[in-house]
């Protein structure tokens, strides 16, 4: 006895009209809109998982790049300097996310050589305790970052800030601070000449372009302060940051203030989280599009099986029975569509970096410049959460697409079904 044999006639009338015969052009015509149903449905599902993926790929790429140069928290002494950074970080290390600690001294300046002016923001750090915080000193393609040394004056650059100063390693630089010093002409700018010894590449516009390092203690000398401004602090899972600063700052003594990474670019992540969810908005309509075409689909099968729907009535079938058989096609067509979709985008989203490179290479083309976006591969990152979400939303659009038609096959009487054939 086969599995079909035992469903409720229900589903047994419903999987036959899905696969609908091919007996009449009427019914390969209706067989041929729900193929393009399910295909359309299918296409729609797949084009959303792949567009997310993309999008949360680039998404991570950049997050990525910059923690490669920021901290996950920054730990701030309310009076200024914290010279007494040692203690202050081991404090932080009891809590158990925190992994990594090193003292800094930021300031912003105007970087000056021979007519090329720019500004930049300038970081004191101790060479020695920075990699455990960022991965700046790895990044280093040209020169050391442990030239970094106290009293050399030294200077690590941005790979671009670099090329617009037009410097190379061994020349000068000099550092102008908005910090000025009375004299009798006026106040004027701090200034202090820096040899460059290093070159990095985060391969982030806005660090290569306007980031440098210094040695702490210089930094200090021209800042004029008795200790480091504060803290950086590496988090065993950057996504806790939030919510580990706010336990630091009831948990280590005096008066801090905390800042995480997701505050320093609060502006760039909103915009990411608004277009991700218009591109889920739009690209939801195309599946809506496809789902609905099942009304008319089953619109079309309920104008043509209405004898069939008599004779049920006839034989006992209720109105509730009639509605159930439309409703379990339509569902299945949605489900099919679905499945594909869902098989498809996955397949793609998980190989784009194979697929990418070969349309590239077929079409004589290159989607990213390197020069331009800094990254040369299109980023993929499939999330399931994101996966099921897109699945469970083709599925209820495509069965509140089957409620009309089934419910209007309920109500088809059969003396007047049955009048004209």
């Amino acid at each position: 006895m086969s599995i079909t044999q035992n469903l409720p006639f229900e589903w047994l009338v419903g999987l036959r009209y899905t696969r609908a015969g091919r007996r009449s052009g009427r019914n390969s015509f209706i067989s041929f809109i729900s193929l393009i149903s399910m295909a359309g449905i299918g296409l729609g599902v797949a084009a959303l998982i792949v567009v997310l993926s993309v999008m949360n790929g680039f998404q991570k790429e950049v997050t990525d790049r910059m923690l490669s140069v920021l901290a996950h928290v920054e730990v701030f002494d309310a009076r200024g300097a914290m010279p007494n950074w040692q203690e202050a970080a081991r404090e932080a290390f009891k809590n158990p996310e925190v992994k990594g600690a090193a003292p800094f001294v930021e300031t912003q300046g105007m970087l000056l050589r021979e007519e090329a002016l720019r500004p930049a923001v300038v970081r004191g750090v101790l060479p020695e305790e920075e990699p455990k915080v960022s991965d700046v000193a790895a990044q280093v393609r040209r020169g050391s970052f442990n030239e970094l040394k106290p009293g050399a004056f030294n200077i690590v650059l941005g790979v671009e800030l670099a090329r617009a100063l037009r410097v190379n390693l061994g020349e000068k630089v000099t550092l102008m601070l908005a910090q000025g010093q009375v004299t009798p002409a006026g106040v004027l700018p701090r200034m202090r000449s820096f040899t460059v010894t290093g070159i990095f590449e985060a391969g982030h516009n806005e660090f290569d372009s306007a980031l440098a390092f210094v040695h702490i203690g210089d930094a200090e000398r021209l800042l004029r302060l008795e200790g480091p401004s504060g803290l950086r602090l590496r988090l065993a899972d950057m996504n806790r940051a939030p919510e580990v600063a706010l336990a630091l700052k009831h948990s280590m003594p005096g008066e801090l203030r905390m800042r995480d990474w997701s505050q320093l670019n609060a502006n760039w992540f909103a915009a990411v989280q608004t277009e991700k969810r218009m591109m889920f908005i739009i690209l939801t309509l195309i599946i809506a599009v496809a789902a609905f075409n099942l009304v008319s689909t089953l619109v079309m099968t309920v104008t043509d099986k209405q004898a069939d729907i008599a004779i049920l009535r006839t034989l006992g079938a209720s109105p509730a029975s009639v509605m159930k058989i439309f409703m379990i096609q339509g569902a299945l067509v949605g489900i099919l569509g679905t499945v594909l979709g869902v098989a498809g985008g996955v397949l793609v989203a998980l190989n784009i970096h194979i697929i990418v490179p070969f349309i590239e290479q077929l079409l004589g083309v290159q989607f990213l410049s390197k020069d331009i976006y800094f990254i040369s591969t299109v980023p993929s990152d499939l999330r399931w959460a994101d996966v099921s979400k897109i699945g469970v939303l083709a599925v209820i659009l495509a069965f509140l697409a089957t409620l009309y038609p089934s419910w209007w096959a309920a109500r088809v009487k059969p003396a007047e079904a049955l009048r004209y054939e």
